[in-house]
């Protein structure tokens, strides 16, 4: 490759900072027309700048976030940049939404991208003038020499910032500090809004491509269920379908469960085909809320396993001034994301496959249809399109892994839109639970002693994702008698995280019990929380 990730260096800081792609060649920093110093900035003849913003977009803002921190660093007024959407490519590191980790793992390679960028374009300008490159200061998209009153703008430099040797981490001054900013810190509206607010293509069910057809998947209201025979061959000679083929899959619930593909020329068209297949499901357990329900009642009346205990909580109980006992019960709940899940794919007979797709997290998506598929990630080409919802559920890819494995049936680009159905009934849920709380309140009215039975889902022994509670969830370490027991109840529903995760439900029950608390304890509210 021409570019090559910058050596790891250590800053005084302490930030371990992993390279940005930079050309190691300087010669082939120049393409045509076009200046590209790193991967993240492009610098055209006619002064035009383009920043490449690196992650997905689901509407917290990166798109523009991430642009920005290169376009302070690079020096240039926001008006003069032009944002492009990066597609999965490895050498940007983490792309990926989630965790609120974006901007934190960002920062570094965004800032030397922009500052390594300008240090180029100063130092070019400094040996055309023959002056310090200390003496050269950068603003609006042009380089200063003050003292001889000399200018370039950056498109005047492109050739002979091509020949300046890069420079290592430790020579980049990188803006650090708020008085240091002047882009940052000020009110940039959303790169997409204009296009959002005329309802432009911009999301993955936007997506069209020259001859491509439609699809949906099938599969079995009982989660994991196979198919033992459809009618496919008579769904297959419908108007305006062109395949109609059941799918083995697999047993992964976050992967390709069984089901039935139906595609054709036209949305509608399969829609209504779907009215007419009729499939005969083979199913492997008859899990349900009611079921669910009457095994968390049972387990109520055990003892759990204890996942951590601190004191003597049994004691502190029986010394108690009043106890408060509180049950609190969640279900299961849908992200129902306002776009239903959605992808786009073509096939090559060469064995290369294209995706155009709204993903959280792109590079599992590529390993997951590559262990699917069986076939190289390499080989594997996916477009990152705006997120119309994520909320944890795009973090997830049997939709991606579905139209990959349709596309390389039908050999032509097919995109397949899940209904609102569809996204209810086969979505990965936030895990239902059953919190038993007790509570001891001392004669200070402050609290004494917490006991938690946590009833939640698991297979094999262990939680399902989005299901656990961690024993150092609050108030762990703040109660000197602190007790969590935990109970499983085997589960067979895809599950996952939603938005925070895990807390969007745990905080409701652990706060509503902590007001019953307070108000037994003749405590105000917020004096009795500070107290933890």
């Amino acid at each position: 490759s021409r570019r090559a990730f910058l050596k790891v260096s250590m800053l005084a800081s302490g930030a371990l900072l992993v390279g940005t792609g930079w050309v190691r060649d300087a010669r082939a920093g120049l393409d045509g027309e076009t200046w590209k110093p790193n991967l993240y900035v492009r610098i055209d003849r006619d002064g035009t700048i383009t920043i490449v913003s690196k992650n997905p977009e689901a509407g917290q803002g990166v798109k523009t976030a991430f642009p920005m921190v290169v376009a302070e660093c690079l020096a240039v007024d926001w008006q003069q940049v032009n944002v492009e959407q990066a597609p999965l490519d490895d050498r940007y590191g983490r792309q990926a939404i989630g965790g609120s980790r974006g901007t934190p793992d960002g920062w570094d390679d965004l800032r030397i991208a922009g500052t390594g960028a300008l240090y180029l374009l100063t130092h070019a300008a400094a040996v055309q003038w023959g002056v310090p490159a200390a003496e050269c200061t950068a603003r609006s998209g042009v380089i200063h020499h003050e003292d001889s009153g000399r200018t370039a703008p950056y498109q005047a430099l492109l050739d002979a910032a091509a020949d300046v040797p890069v420079p290592d981490v430790s020579a980049l001054k990188l803006k650090s500090r708020p008085e240091e900013f002047k882009l940052l810190g000020t009110f940039v509206p959303g790169v997409d809004n204009p296009k959002i607010l005329t309802g432009q293509p911009l999301f993955g069910c936007d997506v069209r491509k020259e001859g491509m057809l439609y699809a949906q998947y099938v599969k079995c209201p009982v989660f994991g269920g196979k198919v033992r025979k459809a009618n496919v061959d008579a769904v297959a000679d419908l108007p305006g379908i062109t395949h109609a083929f059941v799918v083995e899959g697999t047993d992964d619930l976050s992967g390709l469960m069984p089901g039935v593909a139906l595609v054709g020329e036209t949305w509608w068209a399969v829609n209504s085909a779907r009215e007419k297949l009729q499939v005969d499901w083979a199913t492997t357990h008859s899990d349900s809320s009611e079921g669910f329900a009457a095994e968390a009642k049972r387990l109520a009346e055990t003892s759990g396993a204890v996942q951590r205990h601190d004191g003597d909580v049994d004691a502190a109980l029986d010394a108690a001034e009043k106890i408060v006992e509180a049950s609190y019960y969640y279900p299961f709940v849908s992200h129902c994301n306002l776009e239903p899940q959605v992808a786009t794919a073509l096939y090559h007979e060469s064995g290369r496959l294209e995706m155009w797709a709204p993903t959280q997290n792109p590079r599992g998506a590529r390993g997951l249809i590559a262990r699917t598929l069986g076939m190289p990630e390499e080989n594997i080409h996916i477009e990152l399109e705006r997120i119309g919802g994520g909320f944890g559920r795009r973090l997830t890819h049997d939709y991606m892994v579905e139209t990959a494995w349709i596309a390389r049936v039908v050999k032509k680009p097919v995109q397949l839109q899940w209904t609102r159905e569809d996204d209810l009934q086969h979505d990965h849920y936030r895990p239902a639970a059953w919190h038993h709380f007790r509570a001891g309140i001392g004669s200070d009215g402050r609290m004494s002693a917490f006991d938690h039975h946590f009833i939640t889902f698991g297979r094999n022994g262990k939680t399902v994702s989005g299901a656990g509670l961690s024993p150092r969830h609050y108030p762990a370490g703040l109660v000197p008698n602190f007790r969590l027991r935990q109970s499983i109840i085997d589960c067979n529903v895809p599950t996952g995280p939603w938005r925070s995760p895990g807390h969007s439900a745990y905080c409701w029950a652990y706060q509503s019990f902590f007001d019953e608390v307070a108000l037994a304890a003749e405590r105000d509210q917020l004096a009795f929380r500070l107290d933890l």
